[in-house]
């Protein structure tokens, strides 16, 4: 159990006290009405009695019920009146204690109606307020996944308006005879069609990545054969003169990382392929360096930073903090064309989070970019996978 707030009662301890505050009242209550009104009624009994020749002796027994009679009164109107203020004070703190929680229900079913944007104010009472935290941290995260849906919806609707708008054109004018069918059309047509099935994937591995479903098999790896296989994979594709030159810059001493092989992979496809993509020419350099800290036993390293360094286009300064956006394009029909889906680098970052690592970029227009990324550095206890 979390300890409340300083200057902050727990509800326990407000309960109790009230309860405790209810009793107190109430035999202060009962003492003092029956302290004030037991003599003067056994006075007047007595006065009664003494008026009608009486002797004390020979009245005791009557002296006695006469005094449980005026005590009995006393504890009546004790009862009463400590009965009354009893439970006013218990009315207005049981009032106040309940007051937040119908003021949440209330909340919470504006909420369950659609009001995402409702919240629930805090509260004195810090389990109540903590429960509030919680509720408003909830109703956050549940708007942000709303806003984010109805984001994803409006994309991927515009996102495939555009390769449907271009069949449905070309299949329209091969039906009614004005476009003669040829290879050229066709391949455009299969185009198209393989764009639409790379974002449909690329949309699904996304919102699992996303909804936290997609399983990451994080083991120690050594980078230096993966990184090498992937540049070597690319460079067997660029076969022009003018294609931009693929290096690999790798330290000897490179430690092993903690992270799953298959996502590293993807992670450098991408960030290679969108590289040379906007890299007619020039170099594109893949390197690997270690990150060090100091600390009181020495220097140690904690990740590595896997960097694609390119010498293309680059990209506008205004550009630059979106580049990590779903579906954003500093030139929509460019990429279109070039056939990425626009999700691309949102995968990679969001792999790279599921990993432990950051990812960033940096670039100036007209003299290339660098994207990097970091993976935690491997437990030497670990073994290697």
């Amino acid at each position: 159990m979390k300890k409340p707030p300083t200057g902050k009662q727990s509800l326990g301890s407000r309960l109790f006290f009230s309860h405790i505050i209810v009793m107190i009242v109430g035999l202060l209550t009962l003492l003092a009405v029956g302290k004030i009104s037991s003599p003067r009624f056994f006075g007047l009994y007595l006065r009664e009695i003494e008026v009608g020749g009486w002797r004390v002796g020979e009245v005791r027994a009557q002296l006695i019920r006469r005094f449980e009679d005026a005590w009995s009164q006393g504890a009546f109107w004790s009862v009463v009146i400590g009965a009354t203020t009893a439970g006013g004070l218990s009315y207005l703190v049981t009032k106040r204690i309940v007051k937040p929680l119908i003021q949440m229900e209330e909340i919470t079913k504006k909420f369950a109606a659609g009001q995402l944007d409702e919240r629930v104010p805090s509260s004195e009472i810090p389990e109540v307020d903590q429960l509030a935290t919680s509720f408003n941290r909830m109703a956050a995260t549940l708007e942000g996944v709303e806003q984010r849906r109805r984001e994803l919806v409006s994309d991927m609707t515009h996102e495939l308006r555009t390769p449907l708008t271009i069949l449905r054109g070309y299949l329209e004018g091969l039906s009614d005879g004005t476009i003669e069918p040829s290879s050229e059309i066709y391949d455009r047509l299969a185009r198209e069609t393989a764009r639409m099935q790379r974002l449909v994937n690329d949309l699904q591995e996304l919102s699992k990545m996303e909804a936290g479903y997609l399983p990451i098999d994080a083991r120690p790896m050594n980078l230096r054969p993966l990184v090498e296989g992937i540049v070597q994979r690319f460079a067997d594709q660029l076969v022009a003169q003018d294609s931009p030159k693929l290096l690999v810059d790798v330290p000897p001493d490179l430690p092993l990382v903690n992270a799953d092989p298959f996502r590293v992979e993807q992670i450098l496809v991408n960030l290679i392929g969108n590289a040379i993509r906007y890299t007619p020419n020039g170099s594109i350099t893949v390197q690997l360096r270690p990150d060090f800290e100091h600390s009181s036993s020495g220097t140690a390293s904690h990740r590595v930073w896997v960097a694609v360094v390119d010498t293309g286009e680059g990209i506008a300064p205004e550009d630059l903090s979106h580049v990590f956006e779903r579906f954003w394009r500093a030139d929509r029909s460019r990429n279109r064309n070039s056939g990425g889906t626009g999700i691309g680098l949102a995968i990679c970052r969001r792999l790279v989070e599921l990993q432990g690592g950051t990812i960033e970029a940096e670039s100036q227009l007209g003299q290339g970019s660098t994207f990097r990324f970091s993976l935690p550095i491997a437990n030497k206890t670990s073994k290697k996978g």
